[in-house]
């Protein structure tokens, strides 16, 4: 593509973008992240996975992005680095702990967390504190088949992790006590892991298969297989919302579930997606402010927003009601750019950030064009 057809596609996707989104920033890091974690309603952590020594920095979002009336006014449209440190290796995967100043961190090649304290005592500076060693693994599995490092957070410090279903444990991070572990015959390499309340979790499985425990009773957890597909031999990624699960495949189906009975599917679609060339951590996520609404990333430079309320029992071809293209079109010409992590704002129904394999970090808010919105 010559430079001049390019500005011509900057310049007509910057014109439509004035229409079409409500927010946009853009923000450049000198190494691509994988991981983009709110620490409170204004800042977000990334990091680097490079082999060897990565940045792990705390961003607050630009102030014009909340200056809800008279944005104009407000000049600061810049991502701020507040908080900062360095990492011996890669970071693939980080979770803010609830109530506190302290991130965990895995790097993808062990099973052990990284416990971080970010800034206190009027110090930016972002230090290990302590280390939790995982669960051993029967037996490895590589990304490539799927498997890779989970974390998820809940209050009181504790900590779900692991990388196959049968290596989660769940960890008291002050005291390092092993509260939970859980017991399965397989090795299904896992997808997701989750919240549900206090007491129970759901790990979603790269098979499809989901595993619902209860942390309270030593009875072994129920065990939902994914619901009937084409047959095809495909990965599957998992979220969760308070009621709903959806499972997102590498060819692009997408089944929603009740959470009361996972292995039922109340309705699905075929997205719109590039399932060619989907890379190995494609995410699907639920909007937690914005009913029925789910975001998709992975599958190319693009983050498509779709409306589950609409589809139906039988599986039917969909359009994403919003798609971020921002990612591909500023990049520059030849590169094969993918989005590496998208996350929702927990709080702004229609702002979500994004990054990309070029280094790239967007907070994006769009504007609802329908008359119903989801």
């Amino acid at each position: 593509m010559e430079e001049t057809d390019f500005n011509d596609i900057l310049d007509d996707w910057f014109i439509e973008s004035l229409k079409t989104y409500k927010d946009l920033h853009v923000y450049q890091l000198e190494h691509p992240t994988q991981v983009l974690e709110w620490t409170s309603g204004k800042t977000v952590c990334v990091a680097g996975f490079s082999p060897s020594t990565n940045e792990i920095l705390e961003l607050h979002l630009p102030l014009k992005l909340f200056a809800d009336d008279n944005k104009g006014l407000c000049a600061e449209r810049d991502f701020k680095v507040v908080h900062g440190g360095f990492a011996d290796g890669p970071v693939r995967v980080l979770r803010h702990v609830p109530g506190t100043r302290c991130v965990v961190t895995n790097d993808g090649l062990t099973s052990d967390l990284q416990v971080w304290s970010v800034g206190g005592d009027d110090s930016d500076v972002i230090r290990l504190t302590g280390r939790v060693e995982g669960r051993k693994r029967r037996r490895r599995k590589s990304v490539s088949e799927g498997g890779s490092f989970r974390i998820a957070a809940g209050l009181s410090s504790r900590v779900l992790h692991g990388a196959q279903s049968s290596d989660v444990q769940l960890t008291q991070l002050i005291s390092g006590q092993i509260l939970y572990a859980l017991e399965t015959d397989s090795d299904d390499p896992l997808s997701s892991l989750h919240f549900v309340d206090d007491v129970v979790f759901l790990a979603g499985c790269s098979n499809g298969n989901v595993y619902i425990a209860d942390t309270r009773t030593s009875a072994a957890p129920q065990l939902h297989p994914p619901p009937a597909s084409s047959g095809e031999s495909v990965l599957w990624w998992t979220d969760a919302s308070s009621c709903s699960v959806v499972r997102l495949s590498s060819a692009g189906q997408a089944v929603i579930s009740d959470l009361r009975n996972p292995a039922g599917a109340v309705s699905r679609a075929q997205l719109d997606v590039q399932s060619g060339r989907c890379n190995p951590d494609v995410r699907a996520s639920w909007a937690p402010a914005l009913d029925g609404c789910i975001a998709v990333s992975g599958f190319s430079a693009a983050v498509q927003i779709y409306n589950t309320s609409v589809w139906q029992t039988e599986s039917r071809e969909v359009q994403p009601l919003f798609e971020h293209r921002g990612h591909a079109v500023s990049s520059q010409p030849g590169d094969d750019v993918f989005v590496t992590a998208h996350v929702w704002h927990p709080e702004r129904p229609r702002t979500l950030l994004s990054a990309a394999s070029d280094g790239s970090v967007h907070v994006w808010g769009w504007v609802d064009q329908s008359a119903a919105s989801c």
